[in-house]
């Protein structure tokens, strides 16, 4: 199987490259060449446009912003549907709307592709080691198609039909983006009650209280950095497309309501750019506090691959 990657970024470039090391020949593109330049030195090949793409391939992946991106890769001048579809899968990782994209995929089906949603959770480093669960949605026949593709870069968690893989990641991070709010009032609160941030973590892990933002995100506020590989221009993106879900499903909001406030406050004081976890540091700032914690905190982005090892 030949195999196609569609969006370079912090995500989909270190997926790209465990689809490269799995054994695959494949084919890059990104709006930024540069972006490709590890990829080709590993032996990808570069194309120029989806298009051209599609007519080496059998299998297109793709990872980019949102739905307008999706858009253009499907539809643009030099889209998908610009070239020949037959029986090609297109496993898309992108957090998108499933509203948009049960629309979008219809002239794609119509002109005999096998579409497959696979948004992913996890982090950078998740993908930079090839161990990212998967929300994969699709018919049967065509999952079993890509599985070598999708287990090349992470874990297959089969949800349902097209469509559902992209619900399944907006609840996903629904939960992770409120939790990620509440985690900083409590944390600045019990250091302001004379617990301390690193006992307080350590007593909080295994208990009512733990998640994955917990165990993994924590250490970003502890460091300072708040974890840039994941921007509050990414976390506000997600927050209006599970804002969207939640209207189309008549399901009350007030919690995902306060959540979005908070992350937009965040980065109106910090930029766009900042990390997630600076919705922590609003609080921080506000009560005079810091959390730092001294200590060897991995940041994400430099975890290794252990064939890079």
């Amino acid at each position: 199987m030949k195999v196609g990657f569609i969006g370079l970024g912090t995500m989909g470039g270190n997926a790209a490259k465990n689809i490269i090391r799995a054994g695959f020949e494949t084919f890059v593109f990104d709006l930024r060449r540069e972006a490709a330049t590890d990829h080709l030195s590993m032996g990808a090949n570069w194309v120029d446009s989806p298009r051209e793409m599609i007519s080496h391939v059998d299998c297109v992946v793709s990872m980019v912003f949102g739905p307008p991106h999706l858009d253009a890769v499907l539809n643009g001048s030099e889209g998908l549907l610009s070239g020949d579809c037959r029986g090609k899968l297109w496993i898309d990782m992108t957090t998108s709307s499933p509203r948009f994209m049960r629309d979008l995929i219809k002239p794609f089906v119509e002109a005999g592709g096998r579409p497959i949603d696979a948004p992913v959770t996890g982090s950078v480093d998740a993908a930079i080691r090839g161990d990212m669960p998967m929300f994969v949605g699709g018919e049967d026949e065509d999952v079993e198609a890509a599985r070598p593709v999708i287990e090349a870069m992470g874990e297959l968690r089969k949800v349902g039909k097209y469509g559902t893989g992209y619900v399944a990641k907006l609840v996903n991070n629904q939960l992770w983006k409120v939790h990620a709010a509440a985690i900083g009032e409590a944390m600045v609160c019990a250091k302001q009650a004379g617990l301390e941030p690193d006992v307080w973590w350590e007593v909080m892990k295994g208990g009512a209280a733990d998640s994955f933002v917990m165990q993994h995100d924590v250490p970003s506020i502890f460091a300072g950095h708040y974890d840039p590989s994941f921007p509050l221009k990414l976390c506000l993106k997600d927050l209006g497309l599970i804002k969207e879900l939640l209207e189309d499903t008549g399901t009350r909001s007030e919690l995902l309501d306060a959540c979005h406030v908070r992350f937009r406050e965040a980065s109106d004081r910090y930029g766009p750019d900042a990390g997630e976890m600076t919705v922590c540091k609003v609080v921080e700032d506000d009560a005079g506090v810091e959390l730092r914690v001294e200590g060897d905190w991995m940041a994400p982005w430099l975890v290794t691959h252990q064939a890079a090892e």
